[in-house]
């Protein structure tokens, strides 16, 4: 008997049959994450609202968090429910609007930080470029996908266009983060089509000489770097040692809800650097569940992933787990000193709306693609063959 038999003899409602489709194991991680962002805002906001005058109320990021939650659940819910080629069609309108915006930014964007990213709306920034990244590895698994059937799509030429023009405005902005971010997602979806090793190499390649242009051409990509490598004493490490010295005083439990102390020092605390936020107030214990909740939807959502049978659901959902767990780990290693800082944010967990919503859309599509309908998974698999 399949996993999908207890829907059969009886009518159900499109909710019943996504709630017996859908993986809720990586479902309950999910809302677990969204859970904890909201409280770890209440942690962090009253230090970061300290610091700018123009923010009234302790709570002001809370209040706002709260809402992009809100939000974010009604995207994650409404894609999750989506047919694989309502998938392809959401992904087709999120990549041409992003692309869109991404490409009036220079004009119309709001520079922050040396970097031109956002587009203001109202109360609210938008960054395309956390939408576009869904977008570009389901459109680039349909394209491989419809590449390898031999009908002359010219599947593979299509997706490299749609990549290098993605890459060139992320670079444009500049958004180095994202653009090694999409390229390591990327190189994991043509892996996971199956193109031939020699294409992997030549991706490589040209990913690397792309990597050394950027850092001959971009001034801040060279501090960075030089200061991870240990840039001599002018190296301004402020960030990073005040990031380092909040996880080490959580000790193993943590200091208490709401009473840290180093994170009142710590730059950018709600939002790249979030995680030194979780590790001083709760300690250890809490970093290691955090990081074993966004391993447990990488891992899982890949192996629900490989067992699809359909080429291009396999390689979307594969390539959508690979970037949800890829961005959490860039984050972490970054907050641990692991690797140069990147600018990136901590999936569900980090303040932001962009943030929030377009890492809900990506699991939403990731979980639609991964439901237990009929035909969906290789003849054989029995219920406890999908799960195990």
């Amino acid at each position: 008997m399949t996993a999908y038999a207890p829907q059969l003899g009886r009518e159900r409602s499109p909710l019943s049959h996504w709630f017996w489709q859908v993986d809720k194991p990586i479902f309950a991680a999910v809302l677990a994450l969204i859970f904890l962002g909201v409280a770890l805002s209440f942690a962090s906001s009253p230090a970061a609202a300290g610091r700018d005058d123009s923010i009234s109320g302790d709570f002001y990021y809370s209040w706002r968090m709260m809402a992009f939650a809100a939000a974010g659940l009604f995207t994650l819910l409404s894609a999750s429910m989506l047919s694989p080629r309502g998938v392809r069609r959401v992904a087709l309108a999120v990549f041409l609007i992003s692309i869109a915006v991404m490409a009036l930014l220079p004009f119309i964007g709001h520079e922050a930080k040396g970097a031109t990213r956002w587009l203001p709306l109202g109360p609210f920034s938008f960054q395309p470029s956390e939408f576009v990244k869904p977008a570009l590895i389901i459109l680039a698994a349909w394209m491989f996908s419809e590449g390898q059937k031999g009908e002359g799509v010219p599947g593979m030429t299509i997706a490299f266009c749609l990549y290098g023009l993605t890459a060139v405005l992320l670079v444009i902005q500049p958004d180095i983060g994202q653009t090694v971010l999409i390229t390591t997602a990327f190189m994991a979806v043509f892996f996971m089509a199956g193109v031939p090793f020699r294409w992997m190499l030549v991706l490589a390649g040209l990913a690397a000489a792309g990597f050394v242009a950027i850092y001959a051409s971009v001034d801040h990509v060279r501090e960075r770097i030089g200061t991870y490598f240990g840039g001599g004493e002018a190296a301004d490490t402020y960030q990073l040692d005040r990031a380092h010295e909040a996880i080490a005083a959580g000790g193993l439990v943590g200091r208490g809800v709401g009473e840290g102390v180093m994170k009142r020092f710590v730059p950018d605390l709600h939002t790249d650097f979030i995680y030194s936020v979780a590790a001083e107030e709760f300690g250890l214990v809490f970093s290691i569940l955090l990081i074993g909740l966004f391993g447990l939807i990488a891992v899982r959502g890949l192996r629900r992933s490989m067992r699809l049978a359909d080429p291009f659901e396999q390689t979307a959902a594969g390539g959508l787990f690979v970037l949800a767990g890829l961005q959490a780990a860039i984050n972490i290693a970054v907050n641990l000193g692991l690797i140069p800082t990147k600018g990136m944010t901590l999936p569900f967990i980090s303040y932001g709306g962009s943030s929030m919503i377009a890492m809900c859309l990506t699991l939403g599509l990731a979980l639609a693609l991964t439901r237990k309908r009929p035909g969906a998974y290789e003849p054989g698999e029995t219920a406890r063959g999908i799960l195990g």
